[in-house]
Protein backbone atom coordinates (compact mmCIF):
# COMPACT_ATOMS: atom_id res chain seq x y z
CA UNK A 1 0.00 0.00 0.00
CA UNK A 2 1.15 3.42 -0.86
CA UNK A 3 0.24 6.92 0.03
CA UNK A 4 -0.69 7.68 -3.33
CA UNK A 5 -3.66 4.93 -2.83
CA UNK A 6 -4.63 6.56 0.48
CA UNK A 7 -5.34 9.83 -0.41
CA UNK A 8 -6.82 8.75 -4.24
CA UNK A 9 -9.72 7.53 -1.86
CA UNK A 10 -8.93 10.07 1.51
CA UNK A 11 -8.74 13.45 -0.70
CA UNK A 12 -12.35 13.29 -2.48
CA UNK A 13 -13.40 11.94 0.56
CA UNK A 14 -12.77 15.13 2.29
CA UNK A 15 -13.12 17.52 -0.30
CA UNK A 16 -16.95 16.05 -0.28
CA UNK A 17 -17.14 16.54 3.63
CA UNK A 18 -16.17 19.94 3.11
CA UNK A 19 -18.94 20.49 0.92
CA UNK A 20 -22.11 19.30 2.85
CA UNK A 21 -21.92 22.21 5.29
CA UNK A 22 -23.00 24.52 2.84
CA UNK A 23 -26.69 22.82 2.85
CA UNK A 24 -26.98 24.28 6.56
CA UNK A 25 -25.52 27.45 5.71
CA UNK A 26 -27.74 28.53 2.85
CA UNK A 27 -30.69 27.13 4.62
CA UNK A 28 -29.64 28.90 7.51
CA UNK A 29 -29.93 32.28 5.39
CA UNK A 30 -32.35 31.53 3.11
CA UNK A 31 -35.06 30.85 6.03
CA UNK A 32 -33.21 33.76 8.38
CA UNK A 33 -34.17 36.43 5.53
CA UNK A 34 -37.57 35.38 5.67
CA UNK A 35 -38.00 37.04 9.06
CA UNK A 36 -39.62 34.56 11.51
CA UNK A 37 -37.52 32.73 14.11
CA UNK A 38 -39.88 30.04 14.10
CA UNK A 39 -38.81 29.24 10.27
CA UNK A 40 -35.31 29.03 11.15
CA UNK A 41 -35.63 27.43 14.76
CA UNK A 42 -38.03 24.28 12.78
CA UNK A 43 -35.46 23.92 9.85
CA UNK A 44 -32.74 23.24 12.53
CA UNK A 45 -34.45 21.33 14.78
CA UNK A 46 -36.08 19.50 12.13
CA UNK A 47 -32.41 18.90 9.95
CA UNK A 48 -30.97 17.59 13.20
CA UNK A 49 -33.97 15.37 13.43
CA UNK A 50 -33.06 13.61 10.09
CA UNK A 51 -29.20 13.85 10.50
CA UNK A 52 -29.45 11.66 13.42
CA UNK A 53 -32.22 9.50 11.77
CA UNK A 54 -30.16 8.73 8.34
CA UNK A 55 -26.85 8.74 10.28
CA UNK A 56 -28.18 5.72 12.51
CA UNK A 57 -28.58 3.49 8.73
CA UNK A 58 -25.23 5.18 7.87
CA UNK A 59 -24.21 1.15 7.94
CA UNK A 60 -25.77 0.27 4.42
CA UNK A 61 -22.83 2.44 3.12
CA UNK A 62 -19.99 1.04 5.03
CA UNK A 63 -20.79 -2.71 5.03
CA UNK A 64 -21.70 -1.92 1.56
CA UNK A 65 -18.30 -0.75 1.01
CA UNK A 66 -16.54 -3.44 2.96
CA UNK A 67 -18.23 -6.10 1.45
CA UNK A 68 -17.08 -4.53 -2.38
CA UNK A 69 -14.13 -3.86 -1.46
CA UNK A 70 -13.04 -7.49 -0.38
CA UNK A 71 -14.90 -9.09 -3.27
CA UNK A 72 -12.58 -7.03 -5.18
CA UNK A 73 -9.24 -7.74 -3.45
CA UNK A 74 -10.63 -11.58 -3.68
CA UNK A 75 -11.21 -11.49 -7.68
CA UNK A 76 -14.87 -12.15 -7.01
CA UNK A 77 -16.23 -9.65 -9.70
CA UNK A 78 -18.88 -11.44 -10.13
CA UNK A 79 -20.22 -10.64 -6.66
CA UNK A 80 -19.99 -7.00 -7.28
CA UNK A 81 -23.65 -6.36 -8.79
CA UNK A 82 -24.85 -8.89 -6.19
CA UNK A 83 -23.55 -6.41 -3.69
CA UNK A 84 -25.01 -3.64 -5.10
CA UNK A 85 -28.28 -5.18 -5.57
CA UNK A 86 -28.79 -6.41 -2.13
CA UNK A 87 -27.60 -3.19 -0.81
CA UNK A 88 -30.20 -1.36 -2.81
CA UNK A 89 -33.19 -3.80 -1.92
CA UNK A 90 -32.57 -3.54 2.40
CA UNK A 91 -31.99 0.31 1.85
CA UNK A 92 -35.82 0.65 -0.61
CA UNK A 93 -37.77 -1.58 2.29
CA UNK A 94 -36.01 0.45 5.41
CA UNK A 95 -36.67 4.12 3.78
CA UNK A 96 -40.37 2.83 2.64
CA UNK A 97 -40.23 1.95 6.40
CA UNK A 98 -39.81 5.17 6.85
CA UNK A 99 -42.31 6.63 5.37
CA UNK A 100 -44.93 4.38 6.64
CA UNK A 101 -44.23 5.05 10.24
CA UNK A 102 -43.94 8.79 9.82
CA UNK A 103 -46.47 10.31 11.85
CA UNK A 104 -45.25 7.80 14.93
CA UNK A 105 -42.16 8.63 14.27
CA UNK A 106 -42.57 12.26 14.02
CA UNK A 107 -44.63 12.44 17.15
CA UNK A 108 -41.57 10.64 19.23
CA UNK A 109 -38.99 12.63 17.65
CA UNK A 110 -40.13 16.26 18.32
CA UNK A 111 -41.55 15.35 21.77
CA UNK A 112 -38.22 14.19 22.87
CA UNK A 113 -37.00 17.98 20.85
CA UNK A 114 -39.00 19.56 23.18
CA UNK A 115 -39.32 22.79 20.96
CA UNK A 116 -41.79 25.72 21.28
CA UNK A 117 -44.96 25.12 19.68
CA UNK A 118 -44.10 27.37 16.86
CA UNK A 119 -41.23 26.06 16.13
CA UNK A 120 -42.34 22.31 16.30
CA UNK A 121 -45.03 23.21 13.83
CA UNK A 122 -42.44 24.35 10.99
CA UNK A 123 -40.21 21.68 11.70
CA UNK A 124 -43.30 19.61 11.17
CA UNK A 125 -43.69 20.89 7.85
CA UNK A 126 -40.26 20.08 6.74
CA UNK A 127 -39.99 16.70 8.07
CA UNK A 128 -43.47 15.73 6.14
CA UNK A 129 -41.90 16.69 3.19
CA UNK A 130 -38.60 15.35 3.92
CA UNK A 131 -39.39 12.13 5.15
CA UNK A 132 -40.23 10.97 0.96
CA UNK A 133 -36.68 11.45 0.57
CA UNK A 134 -35.75 8.65 2.84
CA UNK A 135 -35.52 5.66 0.55
CA UNK A 136 -33.36 7.74 -2.09
CA UNK A 137 -31.35 9.09 0.49
CA UNK A 138 -30.79 5.10 1.93
CA UNK A 139 -30.17 3.91 -2.16
CA UNK A 140 -27.29 6.96 -2.43
CA UNK A 141 -25.55 5.49 0.69
CA UNK A 142 -25.29 2.16 -0.83
CA UNK A 143 -24.18 3.66 -4.35
CA UNK A 144 -21.60 5.58 -2.82
CA UNK A 145 -20.32 3.01 -0.80
CA UNK A 146 -20.26 0.65 -3.25
CA UNK A 147 -18.15 3.17 -5.55
CA UNK A 148 -15.84 3.86 -2.76
CA UNK A 149 -15.40 -0.09 -2.54
CA UNK A 150 -14.04 -0.14 -6.10
CA UNK A 151 -11.63 2.62 -5.26
CA UNK A 152 -13.56 5.20 -7.57
CA UNK A 153 -13.85 7.73 -5.18
CA UNK A 154 -13.46 10.64 -7.83
CA UNK A 155 -16.84 9.38 -8.89
CA UNK A 156 -18.60 9.18 -5.79
CA UNK A 157 -17.12 12.57 -4.96
CA UNK A 158 -18.70 14.03 -8.29
CA UNK A 159 -22.02 12.47 -6.90
CA UNK A 160 -22.23 14.21 -3.85
CA UNK A 161 -20.79 17.10 -4.82
CA UNK A 162 -23.65 17.40 -7.31
CA UNK A 163 -26.21 16.14 -4.11
CA UNK A 164 -25.04 19.10 -2.22
CA UNK A 165 -24.67 21.61 -4.88
CA UNK A 166 -28.49 20.94 -6.77
CA UNK A 167 -29.39 21.09 -2.97
CA UNK A 168 -27.93 24.24 -2.24
CA UNK A 169 -29.51 26.29 -5.64
CA UNK A 170 -32.91 24.19 -5.35
CA UNK A 171 -33.10 25.66 -1.78
CA UNK A 172 -32.27 29.09 -2.76
CA UNK A 173 -34.67 29.10 -5.52
CA UNK A 174 -37.62 27.27 -3.57
CA UNK A 175 -37.60 29.10 0.13
CA UNK A 176 -38.70 32.33 -1.16
CA UNK A 177 -42.00 31.25 -2.76
CA UNK A 178 -42.61 28.28 -0.40
CA UNK A 179 -41.29 29.03 2.54
CA UNK A 180 -39.70 26.54 5.21
CA UNK A 181 -41.57 23.24 2.59
CA UNK A 182 -39.49 24.59 -0.36
CA UNK A 183 -36.29 23.86 1.61
CA UNK A 184 -37.60 19.73 2.33
CA UNK A 185 -38.73 19.71 -1.58
CA UNK A 186 -34.68 20.97 -2.41
CA UNK A 187 -33.74 18.01 -0.46
CA UNK A 188 -35.83 15.34 -1.57
CA UNK A 189 -35.07 16.34 -5.70
CA UNK A 190 -31.55 16.73 -4.85
CA UNK A 191 -31.39 13.00 -3.66
CA UNK A 192 -33.46 12.00 -6.29
CA UNK A 193 -31.21 13.75 -8.91
CA UNK A 194 -28.04 11.87 -7.17
CA UNK A 195 -29.84 8.75 -7.23
CA UNK A 196 -30.20 8.90 -10.92
CA UNK A 197 -27.18 10.26 -11.77
CA UNK A 198 -25.46 7.13 -9.07
CA UNK A 199 -27.38 4.73 -11.07
CA UNK A 200 -26.45 5.88 -14.37
CA UNK A 201 -22.75 5.88 -13.29
CA UNK A 202 -23.08 2.36 -11.58
CA UNK A 203 -24.49 0.49 -14.98
CA UNK A 204 -21.77 2.24 -16.86
CA UNK A 205 -19.44 -0.06 -14.47
CA UNK A 206 -21.14 -2.59 -14.36
CA UNK A 207 -21.69 -3.24 -17.77
CA UNK A 208 -18.49 -5.46 -18.20
CA UNK A 209 -19.44 -7.41 -15.27
CA UNK A 210 -21.21 -10.78 -15.08
CA UNK A 211 -24.69 -11.39 -14.85
CA UNK A 212 -26.66 -11.91 -11.37
CA UNK A 213 -28.51 -15.07 -11.19
CA UNK A 214 -31.30 -15.25 -9.18
CA UNK A 215 -29.37 -17.78 -6.60
CA UNK A 216 -26.06 -15.80 -6.25
CA UNK A 217 -28.37 -12.93 -5.28
CA UNK A 218 -30.02 -14.79 -2.73
CA UNK A 219 -27.37 -16.90 -1.26
CA UNK A 220 -28.38 -17.42 2.02
CA UNK A 221 -24.90 -17.55 3.58
CA UNK A 222 -24.17 -14.10 2.17
CA UNK A 223 -27.94 -12.36 2.66
CA UNK A 224 -27.20 -13.51 6.77
CA UNK A 225 -23.72 -12.33 6.96
CA UNK A 226 -24.92 -9.07 4.95
CA UNK A 227 -27.64 -8.50 7.19
CA UNK A 228 -25.55 -9.58 11.04
CA UNK A 229 -23.06 -7.10 9.59
CA UNK A 230 -25.60 -4.22 9.16
CA UNK A 231 -27.52 -5.10 12.64
CA UNK A 232 -23.69 -4.78 14.21
CA UNK A 233 -22.98 -1.70 13.08
CA UNK A 234 -26.60 -0.32 13.36
CA UNK A 235 -26.22 -1.06 17.27
CA UNK A 236 -22.16 0.61 17.28
CA UNK A 237 -23.83 4.00 15.35
CA UNK A 238 -26.76 4.00 17.79
CA UNK A 239 -24.00 4.40 20.93
CA UNK A 240 -22.40 6.78 19.06
CA UNK A 241 -25.29 9.03 18.48
CA UNK A 242 -26.64 8.13 22.12
CA UNK A 243 -23.20 9.83 23.18
CA UNK A 244 -23.64 13.00 21.08
CA UNK A 245 -27.20 13.53 21.84
CA UNK A 246 -26.42 13.08 25.69
CA UNK A 247 -23.66 15.78 25.37
CA UNK A 248 -25.64 18.14 23.87
CA UNK A 249 -28.52 17.09 26.14
CA UNK A 250 -26.50 18.10 29.53
CA UNK A 251 -24.79 21.05 27.29
CA UNK A 252 -28.44 22.63 27.38
CA UNK A 253 -28.41 21.96 31.55
CA UNK A 254 -26.12 24.65 31.71
CA UNK A 255 -27.52 27.52 30.19
CA UNK A 256 -28.40 29.12 26.79
CA UNK A 257 -24.69 30.94 26.85
CA UNK A 258 -23.24 27.86 27.55
CA UNK A 259 -25.26 25.67 24.86
CA UNK A 260 -24.39 28.61 22.64
CA UNK A 261 -20.66 28.24 22.55
CA UNK A 262 -20.92 24.35 23.08
CA UNK A 263 -22.62 24.91 19.54
CA UNK A 264 -19.54 26.61 18.64
CA UNK A 265 -17.04 24.60 19.56
CA UNK A 266 -18.57 21.51 18.18
CA UNK A 267 -18.19 23.25 15.39
CA UNK A 268 -14.06 22.72 15.17
CA UNK A 269 -14.64 19.02 15.81
CA UNK A 270 -16.36 18.81 12.97
CA UNK A 271 -13.45 20.48 10.64
CA UNK A 272 -11.17 18.06 12.33
CA UNK A 273 -13.56 15.21 11.30
CA UNK A 274 -13.95 16.26 7.72
CA UNK A 275 -9.81 15.28 7.36
CA UNK A 276 -10.35 11.73 9.73
CA UNK A 277 -13.34 10.89 8.14
CA UNK A 278 -11.55 11.09 4.75
CA UNK A 279 -9.10 8.96 5.80
CA UNK A 280 -11.36 6.09 7.47
CA UNK A 281 -12.72 5.71 4.24
CA UNK A 282 -9.14 5.11 2.82
CA UNK A 283 -9.00 2.67 5.61
CA UNK A 284 -12.49 0.71 5.02
CA UNK A 285 -11.24 0.22 0.98
CA UNK A 286 -7.90 -0.56 1.50
CA UNK A 287 -8.07 -2.59 4.61
CA UNK A 288 -11.41 -4.29 2.82
CA UNK A 289 -9.64 -5.43 -0.34
CA UNK A 290 -6.20 -6.60 1.72
CA UNK A 291 -8.62 -8.62 3.85
CA UNK A 292 -10.56 -10.00 0.92
CA UNK A 293 -7.14 -11.00 -0.79
CA UNK A 294 -5.95 -12.32 2.46
CA UNK A 295 -2.75 -9.79 2.09
CA UNK A 296 -1.72 -9.57 5.46
CA UNK A 297 1.18 -6.98 4.58
CA UNK A 298 -1.28 -5.23 2.66
CA UNK A 299 -3.34 -4.84 5.66
CA UNK A 300 -0.63 -3.78 7.69
CA UNK A 301 0.55 -1.59 5.90
CA UNK A 302 -2.46 0.00 5.10
CA UNK A 303 -3.00 0.42 8.94
CA UNK A 304 0.50 1.67 9.40
CA UNK A 305 -0.21 4.64 6.38
CA UNK A 306 -3.78 6.12 7.83
CA UNK A 307 -2.69 5.74 11.47
CA UNK A 308 0.63 8.04 10.61
CA UNK A 309 -1.30 10.62 8.05
CA UNK A 310 -4.17 10.93 10.66
CA UNK A 311 -1.79 12.15 13.16
CA UNK A 312 -0.27 14.36 10.95
CA UNK A 313 -3.57 16.01 9.72
CA UNK A 314 -4.78 16.10 13.41
CA UNK A 315 -1.55 17.87 14.72
CA UNK A 316 -1.89 20.44 12.21
CA UNK A 317 -5.43 21.17 12.90
CA UNK A 318 -4.57 21.17 16.87
CA UNK A 319 -1.82 23.53 16.26
CA UNK A 320 -4.19 25.35 13.94
CA UNK A 321 -6.81 25.61 17.01
CA UNK A 322 -4.33 26.60 19.33
CA UNK A 323 -3.26 29.19 17.17
CA UNK A 324 -6.20 30.76 15.18
CA UNK A 325 -8.88 29.14 17.70
CA UNK A 326 -9.80 32.87 19.34
CA UNK A 327 -10.07 34.46 15.93
CA UNK A 328 -12.30 31.60 14.80
CA UNK A 329 -14.79 31.56 17.65
CA UNK A 330 -15.00 35.51 16.81
CA UNK A 331 -16.11 34.49 13.40
CA UNK A 332 -18.67 32.36 14.27
CA UNK A 333 -20.64 34.28 17.27
CA UNK A 334 -21.09 38.18 17.99
CA UNK A 335 -22.04 37.41 21.85
CA UNK A 336 -19.39 38.39 24.20
CA UNK A 337 -20.89 36.07 26.74
CA UNK A 338 -20.70 33.42 24.01
CA UNK A 339 -17.16 34.55 23.51
CA UNK A 340 -15.97 34.03 26.73
CA UNK A 341 -17.55 30.66 27.46
CA UNK A 342 -16.23 29.24 24.69
CA UNK A 343 -12.43 30.27 24.99
CA UNK A 344 -12.54 28.58 28.32
CA UNK A 345 -13.32 25.75 26.81
CA UNK A 346 -10.87 25.53 23.94
CA UNK A 347 -7.87 24.45 25.43
CA UNK A 348 -10.28 20.93 25.47
CA UNK A 349 -11.03 21.04 21.97
CA UNK A 350 -8.16 21.34 20.57
CA UNK A 351 -6.95 17.88 22.05
CA UNK A 352 -9.88 16.36 20.02
CA UNK A 353 -8.39 15.95 16.92
CA UNK A 354 -5.48 13.81 18.37
CA UNK A 355 -7.31 11.91 20.75
CA UNK A 356 -9.81 11.15 17.56
CA UNK A 357 -7.21 9.90 15.54
CA UNK A 358 -7.88 5.87 16.72
CA UNK A 359 -10.99 6.29 16.78
CA UNK A 360 -11.40 7.23 13.33
CA UNK A 361 -8.55 5.20 11.78
CA UNK A 362 -9.32 2.15 13.59
CA UNK A 363 -13.67 2.73 13.30
CA UNK A 364 -12.31 2.43 9.45
CA UNK A 365 -10.21 -0.73 9.79
CA UNK A 366 -12.39 -2.76 11.80
CA UNK A 367 -15.30 -1.67 9.22
CA UNK A 368 -13.18 -2.61 6.41
CA UNK A 369 -12.42 -6.35 7.64
CA UNK A 370 -16.11 -6.34 8.84
CA UNK A 371 -14.99 -7.06 12.70
CA UNK A 372 -18.31 -5.24 13.05
CA UNK A 373 -19.26 -7.56 16.02
CA UNK A 374 -16.59 -5.99 17.92
CA UNK A 375 -17.21 -2.79 16.83
CA UNK A 376 -20.18 -2.73 18.27
CA UNK A 377 -18.99 -3.99 21.25
CA UNK A 378 -16.42 -1.97 21.71
CA UNK A 379 -18.63 1.23 20.99
CA UNK A 380 -21.32 0.26 24.10
CA UNK A 381 -18.75 -0.39 26.23
CA UNK A 382 -17.05 3.06 25.24
CA UNK A 383 -20.62 5.15 25.75
CA UNK A 384 -20.34 3.36 29.20
CA UNK A 385 -17.21 4.94 29.80
CA UNK A 386 -17.93 8.43 28.68
CA UNK A 387 -21.28 8.16 31.08
CA UNK A 388 -18.96 7.37 34.35
CA UNK A 389 -16.01 9.66 33.32
CA UNK A 390 -19.06 12.08 33.06
CA UNK A 391 -20.34 11.11 36.47
CA UNK A 392 -16.78 11.48 37.59
CA UNK A 393 -16.59 15.20 35.81
CA UNK A 394 -19.60 16.12 36.52
CA UNK A 395 -18.84 18.70 39.16
CA UNK A 396 -16.53 20.39 37.22
CA UNK A 397 -19.25 21.65 35.04
CA UNK A 398 -19.25 22.01 31.40
CA UNK A 399 -15.41 21.56 31.70
CA UNK A 400 -16.21 17.92 33.38
CA UNK A 401 -18.78 17.23 30.00
CA UNK A 402 -15.85 18.22 27.39
CA UNK A 403 -13.51 16.16 29.26
CA UNK A 404 -15.96 13.19 29.32
CA UNK A 405 -16.37 13.49 25.42
CA UNK A 406 -12.19 13.41 25.47
CA UNK A 407 -12.40 10.26 27.22
CA UNK A 408 -14.82 9.31 24.72
CA UNK A 409 -12.75 9.75 22.24
CA UNK A 410 -9.71 7.98 23.73
CA UNK A 411 -11.72 5.39 24.55
CA UNK A 412 -13.06 4.67 21.37
CA UNK A 413 -9.98 4.53 19.36
CA UNK A 414 -7.59 2.67 22.36
CA UNK A 415 -10.05 0.03 22.73
CA UNK A 416 -10.18 -0.86 19.11
CA UNK A 417 -6.21 -0.71 19.23
CA UNK A 418 -5.88 -3.31 22.13
CA UNK A 419 -8.40 -5.68 19.77
CA UNK A 420 -6.42 -4.72 16.63
CA UNK A 421 -3.45 -7.59 17.31
CA UNK A 422 -5.98 -10.22 18.39
CA UNK A 423 -8.51 -9.73 15.28
CA UNK A 424 -5.20 -9.67 13.11
CA UNK A 425 -4.31 -12.82 14.43
CA UNK A 426 -7.56 -14.41 14.09
CA UNK A 427 -8.02 -12.86 10.59
CA UNK A 428 -4.78 -13.62 8.71
CA UNK A 429 -3.03 -16.04 11.42
CA UNK A 430 0.27 -15.76 13.47
CA UNK A 431 2.62 -13.45 11.44
CA UNK A 432 5.84 -14.82 9.27
CA UNK A 433 8.24 -15.51 11.38
CA UNK A 434 11.16 -13.15 11.04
Amino acid sequence: MTTAQVFAIAGPAMVANLTTPLIGIVSTIAIGRLGDPTLLGGVAIASVVFDCLFWLFGFLRMSTLAFTAQALGAGETGELRAILIRGLAVAAAIGIALVVLQMPLAAILFGAMGGSEGVTRAAKIYFDIRIWSAPLVLANYVVLGWLVGQARATLALGMQIAINLINVAATALLVFDFGIAGAAIAAVGAEAAGLVLGVLIARGISRGYPAVSRAALLDRTKLLRMLAVNRDILIRTASLIAAFLFFTAQGARHGDVTLAANAVLQNFLLVSAFFLDGLAHAAQQLCGRAYGARDRGGFTSATRLVISWGFGFALAVTASYALFGHVLIDIMTSSEEVRRSARDYLWLVTLAPVLGVFAFAYDGIFIGATWAREMRNLMVLSLLIFLGAWLALRSFGNAGLWGALLVHYAARGGLQALRYPAMLRKSFGPPPSG
